[in-house]
């Protein structure tokens, strides 16, 4: 049985994190942030917060599946954990 890792100092480098990719989905379709807004109801700042990846420390999953909903998208297609540099 494999022993889970432990997380000690609570730093990114040692657990890696998770890429919001947004802005690459919506770029690669040709859909702006405003067009996603009048699509999803969803406010601008918000959008535009997980579009630039900025103080996205926590996920609204409703956020989440409106947009996979109205791209047809995955949860995959917006969100990619990247292991730390080291590969632990």
């Amino acid at each position: 049985m494999e022993i889970p890792k432990s997380i000690i100092s609570y730093r990114t480098e040692e657990y890696g994190c998770v890429k919001v990719k947004l802005a690459e989905i919506l770029d690669r379709r040709g859909i702006t942030r405003n067009r996603l807004r009048t699509l999803t109801g969803v406010k601008y700042e918000v959008i535009d917060r997980y579009y630039k990846g900025i103080k996205v420390e926590l996920v609204d999953l409703d956020f989440l599946a409106k947009v996979c909903y109205v791209l047809d998208c995955e949860i995959s297609d917006l969100l990619e954990y990247q292991p730390p540099a080291d590969g632990r």
